[in-house]
């Protein structure tokens, strides 16, 4: 072992991280981390809102918009794959202050979404079960979870592939079975064709005003997409896997999420009431659920049901993995206390594992406290996604002037975002145009309670950048003085060999 191996070693302590997931597992884990309740049961509400045409337009941009955003952090995760991924970069390429402040955001964003799936697990149980108290299927999912994380990095990367599976195949499924039905192969009513697309206001129902109203259940029904930079930090090889899973798994989203509203649109019209639910306890009004039944699927409830528990273990178990490398990543940078940094032989960063559990059981015994002091936490956490977004768009903008400013070409980049500049300037403004529109009506009505409980993660966010700019006067990075060298604190790997 060499000298800095042995540095690093030293450094976490008996093991290392390893680089232990494939390109299947990356494809999949991006794949998997956009496909869930947002696609199943809250695509009905957009129909609903902005019509057929006028949803699958808010669709298509946001999906544009998620795949600059991807191409951006895939730039910088080949050329420098982290574990703590925009995170570090953010402080590499930026300011300091805003890489502290965008690792305790997504961490904190992570780590109350584990408490939000393993909750909702407990009532998707309850479809079955409605007389068992649903806190007990959370906290076997909660074990379940942590057991997943504890044990491998693979562990996590293969229940995750099949999770992933499981979804993309109901989807699959799904859009053949409604185009059988439109055509009037299956269903007994005949060729549905393209009514409902011109039924009353439709196709653009809303105008301008609905397009954007679903922009905000797009953006957050693609949240996810972004773990890819997560576990590039512990790929076997980055460099090939990374790209490989953005390309493919930007067409497999952009045609799952656009056909499966086609379809939708096609066979239930916007006015349906059916529609408007977003809510996984209604899961016999989901539109995947109406139109399987259409097509004579009897046990359609129940089937939906199970693949709407697998997406919610899928997101619960993605949570943890995300807000644990978060954690170390961010003791590693020197924002967190060195204990988090900790790793066993396993190459599982432990104590940051347990400090997130932990934090999670917390969040998931207040909504016991009372259900004011739960929503706060799910308020907190409503737009910490979208701040990571902008952080990825802001990071890229300047890790690549910086690149060019020190006399390098973007030839020397293994991979190469397409359209720059405009890609992650367009990702920022619409980002913060949807941010900004999350909760209109609150403003017109001036519902302040409503305002703070929706927007509550701007200031939290803001506070942290502050507090440590303040604390520690730093300043943004001259793009002359930008380190662009191939580590950081944070990444310290030992490659585990791959089984072919």
């Amino acid at each position: 072992m060499t000298e800095h191996k042995q540095a690093a070693a030293a450094s976490q302590g008996e093991g290392q991280i390893k680089r232990s997931l494939e390109t299947r597992h990356l494809t999949m884990i991006a794949l998997g981390g956009s496909i869930g309740t947002g696609l199943f049961i809250a695509s009905g509400s957009a129909i609903s809102t902005a019509g057929p045409g006028g949803s699958l337009v808010a669709y298509f941009i946001m999906g544009i918009m998620v795949y600059f955003l991807m191409t951006s952090l895939g730039e910088m995760a080949t050329y420098i794959p982290v574990t703590g991924s925009f995170a570090a970069y953010s402080t590499k390429f930026v300011d300091p202050a805003l890489g502290f402040a965008m690792g305790w955001n997504y961490w904190f964003n992570w780590a109350i979404t584990i408490t939000v799936d393993t909750t909702t697990a407990g009532i998707v149980m309850n479809f079955w079960l409605p007389k068992v108290p649903s806190w007990i299927f959370s906290a076997i999912v909660m074990v379940l979870i942590f057991l997943i994380n504890y044990l491998s990095v693979r562990s996590y990367g293969e229940t995750e592939y099949w999770l992933a599976l499981v979804k993309v195949i109901t989807v699959g499924v799904f859009v053949i079975v409604g185009l059988l039905m439109i055509v009037g192969i299956i269903g007994g009513q005949g060729p549905i064709g393209f009514r409902y697309f011109h039924y009353k206001d439709a196709p653009f129902v809303g105008g301008i005003q609905g397009i954007v109203s679903v922009f905000l259940v797009a953006g957050f029904s693609f949240q996810g997409t972004e773990l890819i930079g997560i576990t590039a930090g512990e790929s076997a090889t980055p460099e090939v896997s990374v790209p490989k899973a953005i390309k493919s798994t930007f067409w497999r989203i952009l045609l799952f999420y656009l056909l499966s509203i086609f379809v939708i649109a096609c066979i239930l019209p916007y006015t349906d009431k059916n529609l408007l639910s977003q809510d996984v306890r209604h899961v016999t009004m989901s539109p995947f659920t109406i139109v399987f039944h259409r097509a004579g699927l009897a046990a359609a409830a129940s089937v939906m049901n199970a693949v709407i528990l697998t997406a919610v273990l899928s997101a619960a178990n993605s949570g943890m993995y995300a807000s644990t490398r978060m954690l170390f990543s961010q003791a590693q940078e020197g924002y967190a206390p060195k204990f988090f940094s900790h790793v066993n032989k396993r190459g599982i960063p432990i104590n940051a594992l347990l400090g997130t559990t932990v934090i999670a059981l917390l969040a998931f015994l207040t909504q016991f406290v009372g259900k004011d002091a739960y929503n706060y936490l799910i308020g907190a956490s409503g737009l910490c996604g979208f701040i990571a977004w902008l952080g990825i768009a802001i990071s890229h903008w300047r890790f690549r002037r910086a690149f060019i400013a020190q006399g390098h070409s973007v030839k020397e980049l293994k991979y190469r975002a397409l359209m720059f500049p405009f890609g992650p300037i367009f990702s920022f403004i619409l980002c913060v145009i949807v941010m900004g529109g999350q909760n209109i009506d609150a403003f017109i009505h001036m519902d302040w309670s409503n305002i703070a409980i929706t927007y509550m993660a701007v200031p939290l966010f803001l506070i942290l950048f502050i507090y440590y700019k303040v604390r520690y006067h730093t300043h943004m990075i001259p793009l002359e003085k930008v380190d662009l060298s191939r580590r950081t604190k944070s990444e310290s790997f030992e490659p585990e060999e791959i089984d072919n």
